[in-house]
């Protein structure tokens, strides 16, 4: 099944379109999640998507906390990179192509992104 998929607590892809001044969040229909347990649960049903946004803070406590990923109650949007990428290679799956981070946390950004460079470093991708 075809489909595109956007990953934040609030936000609709419109609104990243706006601020990072990229059309594909405008052009494209996306299907909008906004916690891990979606997240998880709409990759189990339908399987990986084509396109893929992701935002790191998807909870309250992400905004106001400088603790790290692992100390949170609530997973952060580098939790679903992380499951993604191991889910993908438990079941030989390829990540999508297009992987966007939308996230507007510096710091959480470049976590999700150093994720995905690591898994493409280690599939020479």
């Amino acid at each position: 099944m075809s489909y595109n998929l956007y990953l934040d607590d609030f936000r609709d892809p419109i609104d990243s379109s706006y601020y990072l001044n990229n059309p594909i969040y405008g052009n494209l229909q996306w299907d909008v999640v906004r916690n891990y347990d979606e997240f998880v649960k709409i990759i189990i049903e339908k399987g990986i998507p084509d396109v893929i946004s992701f935002d790191h803070d998807l909870a309250d406590e992400h905004y106001d906390s400088q603790k790290p990923n692992d100390e949170y109650m609530e997973k952060t949007g580098f939790h679903c990179a992380k499951w993604l990428i191991n889910y993908c290679m438990d079941n030989k799956k390829d990540i999508p192509i297009d992987v966007f981070i939308h996230s507007m946390n510096p710091v959480g950004k470049a976590n999700i992104q150093s994720l995905f460079d690591t898994y493409k470093k280690y599939k020479r991708i």
